[in-house]
């Protein structure tokens, strides 16, 4: 602000110092962290997403507000270092996405509101005592991940019609994926698909688990959570080399050469989270705000992956794509 107009907003009132009324500024600006469970160039579109929104809602990033941006780079330690660096920061919000990294948060942080972006089923993992009134100091957008294991299963056999032996690979450390897991079972029984699943907790699990899969499945299912996702270029390579299909959760997969993905809009559902910071910072409390659901669902398609693999894409499936890459 120029002195001249420092002044007359002032109206001739006693002037401060600039130094202390900037201390003073710096001292009421809020902070929210942002904890990302992959990787700065993995999480770039949620991120930038959330920001954008903020700004929209008149939050100016650096002037009236701070954020703490801390990345995880898909290990569960990290989540519980960054979550306690925020206690230590004393966050005014903590703002993050999957069930690991919310468990990670609540336990450093109890009191602090915390707002997630993509917990696929809050309720069953015990984040939230109902979706309409939370209570406690968690609330936030769903991702559904659960509820549409049945769905990417139509897809998966849609796109496949011999399938008869899938192979999931999730990581079992992840309340979430053993949710999933249970829905894909449901969901596999009655049309006879056998199941072989291959239990995952870190990176290095991952080589081991997919050649455990070679010339025994048709396809692979990936469940989705950090460390699937810091290692999805990685996943869909072996993948590929073992000539699998797979099914994925999210566009970023699909990006990463991976075949196929059905579920919400993740960018979108973090734009969203910024609604709840908004809400929360002009005074509303996290328990009285209810979780809401994905809006936008997408389903993406790479027909390079396709081509490498020797499928033919049903022109059907193609046709309902939101998105095909070519």
């Amino acid at each position: 602000m120029k002195r001249r107009e420092f002044i007359t907003v002032l109206g001739g009132a006693a002037v401060w110092p600039l130094a202390a009324r900037a201390q003073q500024q710096l001292a009421k600006r809020p902070i929210v962290g942002f904890l990302g469970d992959s990787t700065p160039l993995a999480e770039s579109e949620r991120a930038a997403a959330f920001a954008r929104r903020l700004h929209d809602l008149g939050w100016i990033e650096g002037r009236t507000i701070a954020i703490e941006y801390r990345w995880a780079d898909g290990r569960s330690d990290r989540l519980a270092e960054i979550a306690a660096e925020f206690a230590r920061l004393k966050v005014d919000i903590i703002v993050t996405g999957g069930t690991p990294a919310v468990m990670a948060a609540k336990q450093a942080a109890p009191v602090v509101p915390i707002v997630f972006a993509a917990v696929g089923d809050p309720v069953g993992v015990g984040f939230v005592a109902s979706l309409a009134r939370p209570g406690g100091n968690v609330t936030g957008v769903s991702a559904l991940t659960a509820d549409l294991a049945g769905k990417r299963l139509d897809l998966l056999r849609e796109a496949i019609s011999n399938l008869a032996r899938l192979a999931i690979m999730g990581n079992v450390g992840n309340p979430l994926t053993v949710l999933e897991l249970g829905e894909l079972q449901a969901a596999a029984r009655p049309l006879g698909l056998r199941l072989d699943t291959h239990e995952i907790r870190r990176s290095q699990d991952i080589a081991p688990a997919l050649d455990a899969v070679k010339g025994r499945a048709d396809a692979l299912y990936v469940c989705q959570d950090l460390v699937t996702r810091a290692n999805r270029l990685r996943i869909n390579t072996l993948a590929l080399a073992a000539r699998l299909p797979v099914m994925h959760a999210s566009r970023e997969f699909i990006e990463a050469a991976g075949l196929i993905s059905y579920g919400p809009n993740f960018p979108d559902l973090y734009r969203r989270t910024a609604d709840y910071v908004d809400k929360i910072l002009r005074g509303a409390k996290p328990g009285d705000l209810p979780v809401e659901q994905p809006t936008k669902f997408e389903l993406v398609i790479n027909l390079i992956t396709a081509q490498a693999l020797d499928l033919r894409m049903p022109p059907s499936l193609l046709a309902r794509a939101d998105e095909v890459i070519e």
